[in-house]
């Protein structure tokens, strides 16, 4: 089995997940607010959204990789490997 290939800076990629089984993964309008604010913290600080759909058992993203440059002005997440 081959690994699956590495994220690349500068590259679009369109990013989605369902739950198991076609199960909701909001189930409360307080989740999609957790999951958008997780979404800010984690995501946006390394990519670029250009469009997102939520919907009651899956996502959707379409987001641009920032170029390296451009990610390393934040700080690293602790617990992150070293570069």
């Amino acid at each position: 089995m081959t690994s699956p290939a590495a994220i690349q800076h500068g590259q679009v990629y369109h990013i989605y997940n369902r739950g198991n089984n076609r199960q909701d993964i909001f189930v409360e309008e307080r989740n999609y607010r957790h999951f958008l604010q997780l979404y800010a913290r984690y995501v946006e600080p390394v990519a670029d959204t250009y469009a997102y759909c939520l919907l009651r058992n899956h996502f959707h993203f379409l987001v641009r990789i920032k170029d390296e440059e451009e990610t390393l002005r934040f700080p690293k997440p602790l617990g992150s490997p070293p570069p």
